[in-house]
């Protein structure tokens, strides 16, 4: 009589679990099972894309004084920053109003048509952005670019997705140490390549395009970086399961587990879990360990943006302004030595660091010691040569390391907050919230450059000082928010990291089940 009943329960569950042959997500997963080794080209796919994603957002803060001066939109020298605020802003704007969308297609049709809209987006606007002619065309170009370009927060999906749980630090690590490498290699390549007839005339002439457009050299070697990532992103596979599958198999397991052991049989146990089987999508809104970690990655987004375009506009204004009178070139050079120490920390120390004290505690230190790190910013400013360039280079690779790090904790916390059906969703919410704050910070931090420098001789925080003590306040606010009366951890355990996930947490209830001697 067992016999006859341990059967077709066993056979049951091995239905329940097959996987699809036409499913790419359960390609993934079978892949996923087979090689546990380190996933070194996902983990580069995953880098080049979102490299791909993030170069636009920063790269033109290095010219971008000097793109509104020759605009001739400013009555009056300090105004400039102003306008330049506004101008960094729009890219922003344009993702917050369409990183949801962009979120739910991702879950609804899959990653991979999102990651390729995005990369195509960049090659053409990105280079529209660089002949601009006024003002207005470089805000539209900007907008535009940022409200069709949805790869960065599918890229965050999509590393969670297709790495195992053990790696999924290095994975999100390779989505952050992307952004954070293209947030600076950015706009070393804007420094460097920006007004190239002025910097090298035997190679740029003033009468060809590069002459009459000098902005626009940067942004066609990002636009031909991104068409090769469109060509590489068609070799991405697909992680999103294409199938319908049953969302009630952990509450049906559970359910004849209690059921054999309060004496039902198998069909009265299964009838009584369909009946309290909860619905698996709960309401993102009301996940507080989602909400809780966005909230703080926003409040850390803010300061980074704003510490970013103000960073590039305080090191290119003029001594007098209370500047460092560095040209493009200057900007791009610290910019790039800051993105290399960063590409070794991401890749070398943070997933060990992360695997030892977990990804709070990453960003707490991480907050804790760029305060006195930006407080020293001023006084940094009152070296002149090799001391100089010793110290601010130090500074800005150690700021940016701290930086991401701060982020890549976040988000793994956040990935780990939900599953894998919503988490498109869950990152396009994380990524229309963190543009919104983004959004505010580059045309703040420029308004507030541009007023500090109007008070060179004020008795309390004069010029840069006071930027850069407004920028501690909103660190010390992103690190307050940080403990437990705030965020709280989310509970791996609770939500699988995808489909298949919950068949490794339930095997062993299903071998008890088997060899267990139903009435």
């Amino acid at each position: 009589m067992g016999d006859r009943k341990r059967e077709p329960l066993m056979k049951k569950y091995e239905e329940e679990y097959e996987y699809y042959e036409d499913c790419p997500g359960c390609k993934v997963e079978q892949l996923k099972r087979s090689d546990t080794g380190v996933p070194f080209k996902p983990v580069f796919f995953i880098s080049v894309v979102t490299l791909c994603g993030s170069l636009p957002i920063s790269s033109l803060f290095p010219f971008l004084y000097f793109m509104v001066r020759d605009f001739h939109i400013a009555e009056r020298e300090e105004d400039i920053s102003y306008y330049a605020g506004y101008l960094g802003s729009s890219f922003m704007l344009g993702r917050a109003l369409t990183s949801i969308l962009w979120g739910i297609i991702a879950d609804r049709y899959g990653r991979k048509p999102v990651v390729v809209i995005g990369t195509i987006t960049v090659v053409i606007f990105n280079a529209l952005f660089g002949l601009s002619t006024n003002f207005w065309m470089a805000i539209v170009t900007r907008f535009l670019i940022g409200s069709l370009c949805g790869i960065i927060g599918t890229m965050r999906a999509y590393a969670s997705e297709i790495c195992r749980k053990e790696y999924h630090a290095l994975g999100i690590s390779a989505v952050s140490t992307a952004w954070g490498l293209g947030l600076v290699i950015g706009p070393a390549i804007g420094g460097y390549l920006a007004q190239p007839a002025e910097k090298y005339p035997r190679v740029f002439s003033k009468e060809s395009i590069f002459g009459r457009f000098p902005y626009f050299l940067p942004c066609l070697m990002i636009s031909v970086f991104a068409l090769a990532a469109t060509v590489m992103s068609f070799w991405l596979p697909e992680t999103l399961h294409k199938h319908n599958r049953i969302k009630k198999e952990q509450n049906n397991i559970h359910a004849v587990a209690e059921g054999a052991q309060n004496g039902l049989n198998v069909s009265e146990s299964m009838e009584h879990s369909e009946r309290r089987a909860p619905n698996s999508k709960q309401n993102l809104l009301k996940n507080w360990p989602l909400v809780s970690s966005i909230i703080v990655y926003c409040v850390f987004q803010l300061h980074d943006i704003a510490y970013l375009e103000i960073f590039s506009l305080w090191a290119v204004s003029p001594r007098t302004l209370g500047g460092l009178s560095f040209t493009t070139a200057d900007v791009g050079q610290v910019l790039a030595i800051t993105g290399l120490g960063l590409l070794l920390f991401q890749l070398l120390v943070y997933p060990l660091v992360e695997r030892i004290t977990g990804p709070v505690m990453i960003s707490r230190v991480g907050a804790v010691l760029s305060i006195p790190l930006l407080a020293s910013y001023p006084y940094i400013a009152l070296l002149t040569g090799v001391g100089l360039s010793i110290a601010l280079n130090c500074a800005s690779m150690l700021k940016n390391i701290l930086s991401v790090s701060i982020t890549t904790g976040l988000l793994i916390m956040q990935n780990r907050a939900v599953s894998q059906e919503q988490r498109g969703a869950a990152n396009g919410i994380s990524m229309s919230s963190m543009s919104l704050f983004k959004t505010i910070g580059p045309a703040a931090g420029g308004s507030l450059l541009s007023w500090s420098q109007r008070r060179q001789d004020a008795d309390i925080l004069p010029g840069d000082q006071l930027v850069f003590f407004v920028l501690n306040i909103i660190e010390l606010l992103g690190l307050l928010l940080t403990f437990r009366f705030f965020l709280k951890e989310p509970e791996d355990s609770d939500i699988p990291n995808s489909k298949h996930d919950s068949l490794d947490q339930e095997n062993g209830i299903q071998e008890r089940l088997v060899l267990t001697e139903l009435p």
